[in-house]
């Protein structure tokens, strides 16, 4: 259990993939990166970044990978039965894994403190 006594899980629409952590997010943020507006089909996305050896992932996913505007390698985990994006990991922070917060089962634990790539929004 976290330091919270709740752990954060969550899964792909279909149930193939499933999410723990065992702590809380780092942080939570909305991103208005052009990347992000791609994903989530024109809108900002929530992420949740969390400690990467406090998540475990069960299922297969494939990985779309590419040079975000920030300059970091990233590959985007998507659930390869049901096609939803799950999380990212970025080559430059190999320490973290940044959680979609839609994927939660329960979204209310994301709790977002900021934004970013707010010049990129429409």
């Amino acid at each position: 259990m976290s330091e919270t006594g709740t752990d954060f899980v969550g899964g792909c629409l279909c149930g193939a993939v499933r999410f723990r952590s065992t702590a809380p997010p780092l942080t939570v943020r909305y991103c208005w990166c052009r990347d992000w507006q791609n994903f989530a089909a024109g809108n900002a996305t929530v992420n949740c970044v969390f400690p990467r050896e406090t998540a475990t992932i069960e299922g297969e996913t494939s990985a779309y990978e590419s040079l975000a505007a920030s300059g970091n390698r990233m590959h985007r985990h998507f659930c390869t039965t049901c096609g939803t994006p799950l999380f990212s990991l970025a080559e430059s922070r190999p320490g973290w894994i940044i959680v979609r917060a839609g994927v939660l089962d329960d979204p209310n634990q994301a709790k977002p403190e900021g934004t970013i790539w707010v010049s990129s929004a429409p």
